[in-house]
C-alpha cells in the first residue's frame, strides 16, 4: 500500500514540476537583463542575482523532474528511492524557491493569514516578475504540503539505518 501512495506523490509531483519548469523557462527566454534593469542602474546587481537565482531553482527543479521520470518507468517501483528523490524535492526545489540564499527574495510567514502571496521581494521588481512567481507560488505550496513529511521522515529513516 506505501508504495502506491509513493508512487502516486511521484506522479502529482512530476506534473507541478513541468510546469515550474516550463514556466521558469519561458521567463528565462523572453526576459533580458536590459529589460528588467529597463534605465535603474542601480538595479542592475540586483537582477543580476534575481536572474542567477531563478536558474538556479531551475536547474534544481530540471533534475528532480529527470529523476522522477525515471523512477516513474522504473518496475518494479522503487519505493526507497522514490522517496530519497521526494526529500531532494523538498530540500532543493521547495526550499530554495521560498528561501532562496542568495536572499533576493523571501516568504513572508504572514501571508497565510493575509490572503497575500508569501514571497517578498528585496527590492521593487518589474510586473513580469510578479506575475511569473504568482505562477510559481500555488504549486510549490502544494508541494511543500504534500512533501513535507519526507523533510524529517527521510533524514529519520537514514539515521536509524546507521
Amino acid at each position: 500500500m506505501g508504495n502506491m501512495i509513493v508512487e502516486a506523490q511521484i506522479n502529482e509531483v512530476t506534473k507541478h514540476l513541468a510546469k515550474t519548469i516550463h514556466s521558469i523557462e519561458q521567463f528565462l527566454n523572453e526576459t533580458t537583463l536590459d529589460m528588467l534593469v529597463n534605465n535603474h542602474i542601480d538595479k542592475l546587481d540586483y537582477y543580476k542575482l534575481f536572474l542567477s537565482q531563478c536558474r538556479k531553482v531551475l536547474v534544481y527543479s530540471e533534475e528532480r523532474f529527470e529523476e522522477a521520470q525515471i523512477i516513474q518507468k522504473a518496475i518494479p517501483f522503487p519505493k526507497q528511492i522514490a522517496e530519497k528523490i521526494l526529500y531532494k524535492i523538498y530540500h532543493q526545489c521547495i526550499e530554495e524557491f521560498f528561501s532562496p540564499k542568495s536572499d533576493v527574495w523571501y516568504e513572508d510567514s504572514r501571508a497565510a493569514y493575509t490572503g497575500k502571496n508569501a514571497i517578498c521581494f528585496r527590492q521593487e521588481v518589474t510586473p513580469s516578475i510578479h506575475l511569473l512567481f504568482q505562477q510559481l507560488e500555488g504549486g510549490f505550496q502544494y508541494l511543500r504540503e504534500e512533501l513535507e513529511y519526507y523533510e524529517t521522515d527521510y533524514k529519520t529513516k537514514l539515521l536509524q539505518s546507521k
